[in-house]
């Protein structure tokens, strides 16, 4: 049996603006059978979306989750909104998984990030990317 060591934590790098940054920030209920293969399954689904960049997730033991996903721009954001699949994944979700959510839509102005030398896969000395 081996075991894998977990991949370092990073967020997601800076880019070059302008994009689209989707703030979603739950709390979840306590029932959330089938919850983690409908994640899986839009995670799978966001990538094919021509114009989506990638995103960050945080949860913490008391069940406060923030997702931010990247887009390059609004035709993007509008082709992830009115997927089919995804429309019938935030249905279940507001039915079955979430207590609470909020959703913001941002336009990015600024980027920067800074990622230590002496961390594997290091970003540019200057502290941006």
């Amino acid at each position: 049996m081996s075991i894998e060591p977990e991949a370092p934590v990073m967020p997601f790098g800076a880019l070059e603006p302008p994009y689209y940054a989707v703030v979603f920030t739950t709390v979840r209920t306590q029932d959330q059978s089938g919850y983690r293969e409908t994640n899986a399954r839009m995670e799978e689904l966001v990538k094919n979306v021509p114009g989506y960049l990638g995103l960050d997730h945080a949860q913490n033991p008391g069940g406060l989750g923030i997702t931010v996903a990247y887009f390059r721009d609004a035709d993007a954001l509008t082709e992830w909104r009115t997927n089919l699949e995804h429309r019938a994944a935030q249905k279940r979700g507001r039915a079955e998984w979430y207590q609470s959510y909020s959703l913001h839509v941002a336009k990015v102005e600024r980027s920067s990030g800074f990622v230590r030398a002496d961390t594997a896969g290091s970003g540019s000395p200057d502290g941006t990317e």
